[in-house]
């Protein structure tokens, strides 16, 4: 009796995983509310075109700048304090957005609410590398990343209902009063896998032996630990990881182009009404969520098959990439319907790429995974202030055809970062280890 209940595994990882999913909501409803409350708060604070531009362009700035130092505080002070004061900091910084008086304001609440998100997807990779095993990783990655297809093709609606009942101050402060209390969430229910009460035995064991990282460094552990730039040189010092972070550049460039430029396209370079362009627009991002959790679900599914880990994990991100050059094709149709079909192709494209996290968790030394991960996102996040600028130029005579084959090309750029750079997909030694770790075998 005792034997078989003891045989019997938990599935608390799948309870931090709904946890990490809301996370990731509540971020990119926190990105995105800007773009929703746009027209009124531009009327209301007579800001101008120009104005309104560097407002968007705020948060990719201290996002981008603050990627690495994010990583490295991940790796400190653990998921558990990081993920509560990043959530509590950035609704704050959101919730003071809906009382701003005009370009000032809003500009620095914009850059601190990019600041303030920095430590969020570094933190999301430690916890999915603490508490999946290799083989599952792949569909947690998936899972938590559609998160942020959810929240722009679904919450949407959501956002423009409440700005129409509270105006635009009173959606700033509705969503941020939301991740305030997430915030409490989070630090009461989230702990790490060996001081969760929820996880047996079999379960970490399970964990533990699939090559997940069930101890992760945490303040406790790492009191006296600084950051030392020989760190820092170390995540720049592999050619497998400058192409998954060439790649991940690639992949963000067409998720910003959506994000940023694809409503003005459709209304303003391809004539489309408000309401109609809309609803047109949501259907690429369904189509993301979905080539997003297919992409992990398949992944996962070739890894548990036997299909070697880099097969499994490159195959549908470079598949996903290739797809993406697709964008390319809304430039020699003029039927509505066949450009949204183009869209969608590329867009669905960029959801099988998405599973790049994946391979942080499994390439990074295994010391420095939040480090790594801060590198990864600093350089992807990059395209947020890259490409929105330079499809600005690009399109400024009226003509946006320059500007989709510029995304195009990013993305084949993208795909041969992973064909030629990354290589055999295994945990990467640090120099000096001197065989002194024998538990990184399972690793990669």
């Amino acid at each position: 009796m005792y034997e078989q209940k003891k045989e019997r595994r938990t599935r608390a990882r799948y309870g931090v995983l709904a946890l990490v999913f809301i996370n990731v909501i509540i971020n990119y409803m926190d990105r995105s509310n800007i773009s929703v409350a746009a027209t009124s708060m531009g009327k209301d604070l007579a800001l101008s075109s120009v104005q309104l531009g560097l407002i968007f362009s705020a948060f990719g700035w201290a996002y981008s700048a603050l990627q690495i130092p994010g990583g490295w505080m991940v790796d400190r002070f653990g998921p558990r304090v990081m993920y509560a004061l990043s959530l509590c900091t950035w609704s704050i910084a959101t919730l003071f957005q809906g009382f701003t008086k005009g370009f000032a304001g809003l500009f620095g609440l914009r850059l601190a609410t990019g600041a303030f998100e920095a430590p969020a997807f570094p933190t999301n990779n430690r916890i999915v590398t603490s508490w999946f095993p290799d083989k599952e990783r792949a569909s947690a990655v998936a899972m938590y990343t559609s998160g942020q297809f959810v929240g722009l093709a679904f919450l949407t609606p959501v956002l423009a209902t409440i700005q129409h009942y509270t105006g635009w101050r009173g959606l700033f402060i509705i969503t941020g009063i939301i991740g305030i209390v997430w915030s409490l969430v989070w630090y009461a229910v989230y702990r790490d896998p060996n001081k969760s009460r929820k996880v047996n035995k079999e379960e970490l064991s399970y964990i533990e032996q699939g090559g997940g990282l069930v101890n992760p460094k945490g303040k406790e552990n790492q009191e006296k630990e600084k950051l030392k730039w020989s760190d820092l040189k170390e995540t720049l010092s592999h050619r497998k990881l400058w192409g998954i972070y060439l790649g991940q550049f690639a992949v963000n460039s067409t998720l910003w182009f959506f994000l940023t430029w694809f409503p003005t396209y459709l209304v303003e370079y391809r004539g489309l009404d408000f309401i109609k362009s809309g609803f047109l627009a949501s259907l690429p991002f369904l189509a993301a969520f979905v080539g997003v959790l297919i992409s992990g679900f398949v992944s996962d599914y070739m890894a548990k098959r036997g299909v070697s880990m880099g097969v499994a994990r490159k195959t549908p991100i470079i598949t996903g990439l290739l797809l993406s050059i697709a964008i390319i094709g809304a430039n020699y149709v003029d039927n509505t319907a066949m450009i949204i079909f183009f869209m969608t192709i590329a867009f669905f494209g960029n959801g099988l790429a998405s599973i790049t996290w994946s391979l942080v968790s499994q390439i990074a030394p295994q010391r420095l995974v939040g480090l790594t991960g801060g590198v990864f996102n600093f350089i992807g996040s990059l395209a947020s202030i890259i490409v929105p600028i330079a499809i600005g130029y690009l399109a400024k005579g009226g003509n946006f055809a320059p500007a989709l084959v510029f995304i195009g090309v990013l993305a084949l750029f993208g795909a041969l970062s992973y064909i030629l750079l990354v290589g055999k997909v295994e945990r990467i030694a640090e120099k000096g280890d001197g065989g002194k770790r024998p538990n990184l075998s399972h690793q990669a």
